[in-house]
C-alpha cells in the first residue's frame, strides 16, 4: 500500500515539477532536471532544432504544383504543397531561404508573419508570392508534427470529426456521352457522396464571342441539360454541384442559377469573377441555388467584404494558396461569425489533401473536401508509400507524426516539370 503523503504530494504543483513528464517550459527553471529529460529523450521529440535547407520540386498534374522541403540541423524534414499559382514560386522560395536558414521551424506563425510583411511590396497580398507562402507554411506544419511526435490535427486542437467527406470533380470535357457513361458509375463505385461537374465551355457553338463571356440561350440550354442529365444519372443521395470558374458577368450568373433551383445543387461556384463581389452580392439574394466562391481569394482579408456582404452561401478557400494552414483556420473561424460552412478547393497531390484534411477536422463549419485526380487514379494512389488515402468517399488524417504521409519519389517524379530540379540542395 502506498503512502498516502507520498501520493498527496505527487498532486501538489512541487510534486509534478519532480515527475520525469515535465513540460519543457519548466525544463527551462530547473537546469538539472533539463538535462535528465534531454538525456532520456529522443532528438526527434526534443524541439530545438535550426533550418538548415529549403528545396523545391515542380510537377504538373491537375496543373502545376510546387512540393516544398524545410530540412533542419537534426535531420528531420517538413513537406508542403502550393498549386495554381505555383509556377514561379520556386524564385520566391530561394528567397524566402535567407530570412528562414538558423531559424527555429517551430515558431511557425511568426515566421509566416515576418516572411508575410516582408513582402508588402512584393506582392505578398496574394497570387504567386502567397501560394508560396502557403506551401512553405504546410511543410513547417509538418516539421513541427515530427519533431514535437504529434500529428497535425492535434497542434491545431485536435479534432471534431474522424473523417473528411470528400467529392468528387468529374473533371468532364463533357457530361453528357461515352466519358460521362465512363465516369458516372466509377464516382458511385468509388462511394462518394457528392460530385462536381463543369458548365464553362469555350467551344460552345453557341457562343457569339470567343472573348465576352455573357451566355445565349442556347449556352444556358446547354448548362440545364448538363446537369439534368447527371443528375438523373446519379443517385438521388448523392449531392451534385456545379462550376462556371468565374468567367461569366453578373447576368449570366443570375440567370443560371435562377435556371438550375429545379436540380437542389448543392451549390453553384463562381457564377462571376471573384472580385466582383457586389455582383456575388446580388446573384446570391436573387436565387435559391446556393453560391459558393473563394478558391481564388487569398488570405483572411481577401474573405471580409465577401463575408461582411453575406455575398456566399459556401466558402471555397484553397489551403495550398490561401496562406498555409493556419490561415485556413482563420479564414474558417472568420466564416464561422457568419455561419458560412468551408468547402474547400483541393486539386493537390495525397500530399495537399492530407495537409488539408488536417485542417478539416480541426474546424467545426466543415461540409466537404474536393478531389480532382479521377483523370490520374493510378498515380493518386501511388503518389505516397501510404497507398490510397480515400476511402469509400472519405479521407482519414493520420495519426502519425505530422502530415503522416511520404511521398513516393520514385513515382512523384513521373509526373516532374521538364527542365526544373528535384529537391537541389540550394547555394550557400
Amino acid at each position: 500500500m502506498q503512502d498516502p503523503k507520498r501520493c498527496a504530494d505527487k498532486l501538489t504543483r512541487r510534486g509534478m515539477l519532480k515527475s520525469a513528464a515535465l513540460p519543457v517550459a519548466g525544463a527551462f527553471a530547473l537546469p538539472s532536471l533539463a538535462v535528465a529529460v534531454e538525456n532520456s529523450s529522443t532528438p526527434y521529440q526534443r524541439p530545438r532544432l535550426k533550418i538548415t535547407d529549403i528545396r523545391t520540386a515542380q510537377v504538373r498534374v491537375h496543373g502545376p504544383q510546387t512540393h516544398i522541403r524545410i530540412y533542419t540541423d537534426q535531420g528531420i524534414y517538413g513537406q508542403g504543397e502550393a498549386t495554381d499559382a505555383a509556377v514561379g514560386t520556386d524564385a520566391l522560395v530561394r528567397q524566402f531561404r535567407r530570412v528562414l536558414v538558423g531559424q527555429d521551424p517551430l515558431n511557425v506563425d511568426a515566421l509566416w508573419e515576418r516572411l508575410r510583411t516582408s513582402g508588402i511590396f512584393a506582392g505578398a497580398q496574394g497570387g504567386q508570392y502567397t501560394t508560396a507562402l502557403s506551401g512553405l507554411e504546410i511543410a513547417l506544419w509538418d516539421l513541427a508534427g515530427k519533431a514535437l511526435g504529434l500529428p497535425v490535427y492535434q497542434l491545431f486542437g485536435g479534432k471534431f470529426r474522424d473523417k473528411v467527406r470528400i467529392y468528387c470533380d468529374s473533371d468532364m470535357e463533357s457530361p453528357i456521352g461515352p466519358e460521362s457513361d465512363r465516369k458516372l458509375p466509377w464516382i458511385r463505385e468509388q462511394g462518394f457522396t457528392a460530385m462536381k461537374i463543369d458548365l464553362d465551355d469555350a467551344t460552345d457553338p453557341a457562343r457569339f464571342d470567343r472573348v465576352n463571356w455573357t451566355a445565349s440561350n442556347g449556352e444556358i440550354d446547354r448548362m440545364v441539360a448538363w446537369v439534368k442529365h447527371v443528375r438523373e444519372n446519379i443517385p438521388k443521395d448523392m449531392d451534385l454541384a456545379c462550376d462556371m470558374h468565374g468567367r461569366y458577368d453578373a447576368g449570366t450568373g443570375k440567370r443560371v442559377a435562377i435556371e438550375l433551383e429545379p436540380f437542389r445543387l448543392l451549390w453553384l461556384e463562381e457564377p462571376v469573377p471573384a472580385e466582383d463581389i457586389d455582383a456575388m452580392v446580388d446573384i446570391r439574394h436573387s436565387t435559391k441555388t446556393p453560391i459558393a466562391c473563394g478558391e481564388n481569394l487569398y488570405m483572411r482579408w481577401g474573405y471580409r467584404e465577401l463575408l461582411e456582404k453575406n455575398g456566399v452561401d459556401i466558402l471555397q478557400p484553397d489551403f495550398q494558396k490561401v496562406g498555409g494552414l493556419s490561415e485556413a483556420r482563420r479564414v474558417a473561424n472568420l466564416a464561422q461569425t457568419y455561419y458560412v460552412p468551408l468547402a474547400p478547393h483541393c486539386v493537390v497531390s495525397p500530399i495537399g489533401m492530407m495537409a488539408s484534411a488536417h485542417v478539416c477536422v480541426s474546424i467545426p463549419n466543415f461540409v466537404v473536401c474536393e478531389w480532382h485526380w479521377i483523370n490520374h487514379p493510378d498515380l493518386w494512389k501511388s503518389w505516397v508509400k501510404e497507398g490510397e488515402i480515400i476511402q469509400k468517399g472519405y479521407a482519414t488524417p493520420s495519426d502519425k507524426p505530422g502530415l503522416g504521409v511520404e511521398m513516393d519519389e520514385s513515382v512523384a517524379r513521373k509526373a516532374q516539370i521538364p527542365g526544373t530540379g528535384w529537391f537541389e540542395p540550394s547555394a550557400s
